[in-house]
């Protein structure tokens, strides 16, 4: 059993699976390349709980079965499991579960991982944790992570047993942009979620790679990293530049869900940007019955006036005085409007 590598099932649909926490958090971690064995210093779990949890892997279709009959742990005892999902409700997928499960145990091999750089690893000369981490097994793979030497990260990243977890590593607590640069070098990692969960709560992310990575993203995610209080100033101030050049060309309906998900709370970072004819129409196609909304387009300098007319016209802005005083203060609103018609 310990000799088994277990291999995440490429034709699993793996959003419509009823995976546990404690399920996806494992998958997450299985490359293809790392045997059982090393999976309890990856993932922080005992043996005996990594054997019931890769059965139910094996069982959900999610990891393929092992060579051998005897190598497949056996199914674990019927008992109590998460329920499906409900219907028209999807799980995340394993890379971006955020459960406390998840993040007390990677809290805690981190913690391992760590001590093991400080006490064996950091004091060896640079060079040679270079050369060794180009062909380092886990755990002292995991340990390479916590080099503050981007040569020793390019290593790590050069190794072929390197996998999504090692490259989480890399992006939370490596504090060197040249790694980081390097990291993000392998499209494969930059473009996993939980990889850029990290990244941009690193404070020594550059902005050019923050742009690079992000400029083509939606709109909402460039806003909820501009918002996120766990993300440095640095780059929110970034995320906030990155949104307001790509809402200038962003699909109408982009732009509409930006505004109609943050229920206008965006408006106030978008001082001073106009928006196109058809986005005005869309806007216009809707009821309002937010006051927070109304309220944030009305102090939006940039309202066209054909939304202004339009909110005027609604229920929840005529049972509101103030609503009402704030939509005909605004320099766009029907000249009828302003006298009070």
């Amino acid at each position: 059993m310990n000799d088994w590598t277990p291999k995440p099932n490429p034709s699993a649909a793996l959003a419509k699976l009823p995976l546990t926490p404690e399920e996806g958090f494992v998958l997450s971690r299985l490359d293809g390349a790392t045997p059982v064995r090393h999976l309890t210093a990856l993932t922080g779990f005992p043996p005996e709980r990594i054997q019931v949890i890769l059965a139910r892997l094996v069982e959900h279709g999610a990891v393929l079965p092992a060579p051998t009959p005897t190598s497949v742990p056996p199914p674990a005892a019927s008992g109590t499991r998460t329920a499906p999902p409900a219907e028209g409700e999807e799980p995340l997928p394993p890379e971006e579960e955020e459960a406390p499960e998840e993040d007390a145990s990677a809290e805690a091999a981190a913690g391992n991982w760590r001590q093991l750089f400080e006490r064996r690893l950091h004091p060896l000369p640079e060079d040679e944790r270079a050369h060794m981490a180009r062909a380092a097994e886990d755990p002292e793979l995991s340990a390479f992570c916590f080099d503050p030497v981007p040569a020793v990260i390019k290593s790590v990243l050069e190794n072929t047993r390197v996998g999504l977890a090692h490259a989480r590593l890399i992006a939370r607590h490596h504090h060197n942009p040249v790694g980081l640069e390097a990291l993000c070098g392998r499209a494969a990692f930059a473009s996993d979620a939980g990889v850029r969960r990290w990244l941009v709560r690193n404070p020594q992310l550059p902005g050019s790679l923050f742009r690079r990575l992000w400029s083509g993203r939606r709109l909402m995610e460039q806003y909820k990293v501009a918002m996120d209080r766990d993300v440095p100033e640095g780059t929110r101030r970034t995320a906030r530049e990155v949104m307001r050049t790509r809402f200038n060309t962003a699909p109408a309906e982009e732009r509409v869900e930006l505004i109609l998900n943050t229920e206008g709370r965006v408006l106030a970072s978008l001082v001073g940007l106009a928006v196109d004819g058809k986005t005005a129409a869309l806007l216009c196609g809707r009821t309002y019955r937010s006051p927070m909304l109304i309220q944030n387009i009305a102090r939006w300098s940039a309202a066209p006036p054909v939304l202004i007319a339009h909110l005027l016209k609604q229920e929840a802005v005529r049972r509101q005085p103030q609503l009402r005083m704030l939509l005909q203060r605004h320099p766009n609103a029907p000249a009828d409007a302003r006298k009070g018609g």
